[in-house]
């Protein structure tokens, strides 16, 4: 069974957008900004600790092997 959601999912709650990939949008930038004038080697920390946040926001341990294996490539996961 598929715990991932792969499909876009980027939004606040309560809040409607004009389109769809408007939110996605907002992700990618803030990104961006909190990347700005970081060193290759703060920037690479700043991602680990990102991504060890989001996985203990998850929470879900089933999720998150899902996440790593599409993420190395193993196998693309199935859509529901």
């Amino acid at each position: 069974m598929n715990h991932l959601n792969t499909q876009p999912n980027f939004g606040a709650p309560g809040q409607r957008y004009r389109h769809a990939y408007m939110p996605g949008d907002r992700f990618y930038e803030m990104l961006i900004e909190g990347h700005r004038g970081l060193t290759d080697e703060q920037s690479e920390l700043m991602n680990a600790r990102l991504i060890l946040l989001l996985a203990n926001h998850i929470g879900d341990l089933r999720v998150l092997e899902e996440a790593i294996g599409a993420a190395r490539g193993d196998s693309p996961p199935a859509q529901e």
